[in-house]
């Protein structure tokens, strides 16, 4: 269950912008988009090859799974980074820290000892159908495993935040060459792009490699995929090398060549997919599924991987940036609530689906199911929790 469990979670703490800025309101609809992906992400995954948890499958929530699970986390990581080192400008570096541990270290602590287990309680009941939830709790948190499920993007967070807080006092100009590419960005995109590829894949592909596709770091709640650790942290701090500039001045301004060619940038994306699809073929039909795979199968894959996660990332944020839309949409409505519905969500979509197990439904209407209810249960338990005084300083 594993594949479950660690796949890339949901939503990132951008929301605490500097109160200098005015929000940007095609990123907060970006990212909350990206939750709603999450959602659908962990919907849908007991009904393909990659997980098969239940006994339908649909092989159109393959490509579902490969596309969300190749680009979303790098991307939640550089809409992260964006307002860090603004931020970091505009607080007191024991504020800054402070704030950081309110909204991200709270959240995961509290989500460790219930969401959580409360969440793989569902999956282990499947397995031993007369557990209790107190033994079963009390051996996660004594013996283990104690996964974290997709709240491990939270503490990886607040590890980037800190160490993003260091290097300023070092030198806020760290960052200032990406800044200036940036900037080069409102007219060249492909440059930036080019440097997000060749960055990405100088971390990503080695750890690769070494570690492979499915080894975790671990100790106790606090894990992360070995291999993509330093992809996450290159995608955070280039997006906080974007924050440097204004964004209206640079890649991310909605009038410049990015948005203009977003259509450019979906065909782009659309050729390292499929050549992934290629590669997962020779897998599967060709090479025999070995474990662990050849050291040239990772490599190659890794590179179409970091082309996919680039191109993506800029389709996604060319849609965003040049919509017109007046609002308030669906997007903007939830936008408040989206960090919420990213901690709480897990254990709904996962008892849903073990709700939904023993019925005879087609794969579709079991993920449709599952999607739908947990994005009403979600927002409604986070509406809620947001009541409670002072919960919307960490919600």
């Amino acid at each position: 269950m594993k594949s479950i469990a660690h796949v890339a979670p949901a939503t990132v703490d951008i929301h605490a912008t500097p109160k200098a800025r005015s929000r940007n309101v095609s990123l907060d609809r970006a990212r909350t988009f990206l939750t709603l992906v999450v959602l659908l992400h962990h919907a849908v995954i007991p009904y393909t090859y990659f997980g098969h948890t239940d006994p339908t499958s649909w092989i159109g929530f393959d490509c579902v799974v490969l596309a969300t699970d190749s680009f979303f986390m790098a991307m939640f990581f550089f809409l992260s980074g964006l307002f860090v080192w603004p931020g970091l400008g505009h607080k007191p570096w024991l504020i800054f820290l402070r704030d950081r541990l309110l909204r991200l270290g709270l959240p995961f602590a509290i989500c460790a000892v219930t969401v959580i287990p409360l969440a793989y309680y569902a999956i282990a009941l499947r397995a031993t159908p007369g557990l209790t939830f107190s033994e079963f709790w009390w051996k996660t948190v004594t013996v283990g495993p104690w996964p974290s499920g997709p709240v491990w993007f939270v503490w990886v967070l607040m590890c980037f935040d800190v160490t993003a807080s260091l290097l300023y006092r070092v030198s806020s100009k760290l960052l200032d060459p990406i800044n200036r590419l940036s900037l080069k960005g409102f007219e060249r995109p492909s440059k930036f792009w080019l440097f997000l590829v060749v960055a990405s894949a100088i971390v990503y592909i080695p750890m690769l490699v070494y570690y492979g596709q499915n080894y975790w770091f671990e100790f106790g709640p606090f894990s992360v995929q070995a291999s993509r650790v330093l992809l996450y942290a290159a995608y955070f701090f280039i997006g906080a090398g974007i924050g440097v500039a204004n964004f209206e001045d640079g890649l991310l301004s909605a009038h410049g060549r990015l948005t203009e060619r977003r259509w450019f940038w979906t065909t782009i994306t659309l050729i390292p997919y499929a050549l992934m699809w290629v590669m997962i073929y020779i897998k599967r039909e060709i090479i025999g599924n070995p474990d662990p795979l050849p050291s040239w199968y990772l490599a190659i894959y890794g590179a179409f991987f970091v082309l996919f996660s680039a191109s993506i990332l800029f389709a996604i944020l060319a849609y965003f940036l040049q919509s017109k839309s007046p609002g308030p949409t669906l997007l903007d409505r939830m936008q408040g609530d989206a960090y919420g519905i990213f901690l709480v969500h897990y254990p709904i979509v996962l008892w849903l689906q073990y709700w939904l197990f023993d019925f005879e439904l087609p794969a579709i209407a079991k993920a449709a199911i599952a999607f739908f209810a947990t994005v009403v249960l979600s927002w409604a338990v986070t509406a809620a929790l947001r009541k409670i005084p002072g919960a919307k300083h960490v919600l």
